[in-house]
């Protein structure tokens, strides 16, 4: 029996995307981060803020190699499965896709070599414009995949002339209707999986004896990041629940399980959604508080399932995955003000919180995959929202050969990972070893350019 090219081809994309999102998750704040770690070595001329910066400079570049591969192996796949979608939109698309490469990719590229070995080879001044333009690119390649990846969601702007997309307004094109709360919302993420990142694994540090100063720092900056802006993603997801409410009625419906529009509709903390029968089932739910979180007014009308037969979204994956992101958000908010609590008061870690810190280290990633699948996955069964199917955009490629590449990726994927997070372990408990005592990179063989500048105090 010749398996379906058409579930294999989605399914082998979102596996390449969830692969590769987890590193732009990373680069997109972590560039932001080591700036910071940098100015405050400006300021202060503490090598501690150095040290931290040289630990997860180390990172953002293993992020940044493993960012670039498994983004190409995306591109092809434009060619060899989705024929169809550049064919009809890759007027839009393909511009929007070569500036991303134009405005950031050469930006993080090139300067990347700076931040990894220019500290003593060029001013500090240029060093830290190198880290300062490095994090803008970063945020560059995020706002224009954002842009297109909105415009599919909420398109605007264009025109379609012998069933192809053309743009009429690029300003449209780009800040489209959902564009601006989807930006908002994915650089916060950003920002909460590197504070995870970071303070999981200066954690870990603490955990088998590490009680450096440069270990503190990260820490602390990891932890109190994550409190200020695990407040501020939840009031941003709530404007962005707002948004798609108004754009994509259908998909907030699946989110919630909700098949009648109604008024006054509860909250469903559980169920499990049966699309044969169109109804709950074990649901446990909160009367009214439906109705008040999506629309503010406890008696407000919140749109159903059944206004949008034949025409919505898979329910269950929606439904799962919005009470997942929520609850690992929940979960950030408890432990990162907890830790923040004991550290600003108390000065202090308990090993509790530490425990609990480090499996916590990849709940960015859980969230982050979680919203990607809500979203991406409430746009079915449209690849273009009102423009094109999913079905329409399939190449005449067969079954077998897509099902073998898609071993092929899992396999290959797995291993990586795997590697990933076992050099991440290895550079935390090597940095945990050497503490602060090893000395900031220099140039053997020829004398240090302005020590104190360089320098700032001795270890």
């Amino acid at each position: 029996m010749e398996a379906d090219p058409l579930i294999l081809s989605r399914i082998q994309f979102a596996a390449n995307i969830s692969f590769h999102i987890l590193f732009p998750a990373i680069t997109i704040a972590l560039g932001w981060m080591l700036l910071f770690f940098k100015l405050r070595y400006n300021a202060t001329s503490d090598t501690a803020w150095m040290r931290a910066y040289f630990t997860w400079v180390k990172v953002f570049a293993l992020s940044f190699a493993m960012g670039v591969v498994s983004g190409v192996t995306m591109s092809f796949q434009f060619g060899t499965n989705w024929p169809g979608y550049m064919e009809r939109v890759g007027n839009i698309a393909g511009p929007l896709l070569a500036y991303e490469v134009l405005t950031a990719f050469f930006l993080e590229a090139v300067f990347l070599g700076i931040m990894l070995f220019g500290f003593r080879r060029v001013s500090n001044k240029v060093h830290t414009a190198a880290t300062f333009l490095v994090a803008f690119g970063t945020t560059m390649s995020a706002f224009w995949i954002l842009a297109l990846n909105s415009w599919m969601q909420t398109p605007a702007g264009f025109e379609m002339r012998d069933g192809v997309a053309h743009a009429t307004d690029w300003w449209a094109v780009i800040f489209n209707p959902s564009f601006p709360y989807r930006l908002v919302h994915m650089l916060l993420a950003s920002g909460l999986t590197v504070s995870f990142f970071i303070a999981g694994l200066s954690a870990l540090r603490y955990l088998v004896g590490d009680r450096s100063e440069s270990m503190w720092k990260a820490l602390r900056t990891g932890i109190f990041a994550a409190a200020i802006l695990i407040p501020i993603q939840i009031f941003a997801g709530d404007q962005h629940g707002l948004n798609t409410l108004e754009h994509q009625p259908q998909k907030v419906a699946a989110m919630e399980a909700n098949w009648e529009t109604e008024a006054n509709v509860p909250l469903i903390l559980f169920a499990w959604p049966d699309e044969t029968t169109r109804t709950n089932r074990y649901e446990i739910s909160i009367p009214n508080a439906g109705s008040l979180i999506l629309t503010h007014h406890a008696a407000g009308v919140v749109p159903g399932l059944n206004d949008f037969v034949g025409n919505h979204p898979p329910v269950a994956p929606l439904f799962f995955g919005f009470r997942i992101m929520v609850g690992t958000g929940i979960l950030m908010l408890v432990i990162s003000w907890s830790a923040t609590y004991f550290l600003w008061r108390r000065r202090t870690l308990p090993r509790v919180l530490a425990y609990l810190l480090v499996p916590m280290t990849l709940s960015g990633w859980v969230a982050t995959l979680a919203g990607w699948y809500t979203t991406e996955i409430g746009r079915q069964p449209w690849l273009v929202t009102g423009v094109m199917k999913t079905h329409e955009a399939l190449g005449p490629v067969a079954g077998g050969h897509v099902a073998m590449t898609l071993a092929g990726y899992l396999a290959l994927y797995s291993v990586l990972i795997v590697a990933y997070l076992a050099t991440l372990v290895h550079l935390a408990l090597k940095a945990a070893k050497d503490g602060d005592e090893s000395p900031l990179p220099s140039v053997l063989g020829r004398p240090l350019s302005q020590p104190l500048q360089h320098e700032g105090k001795t270890p």
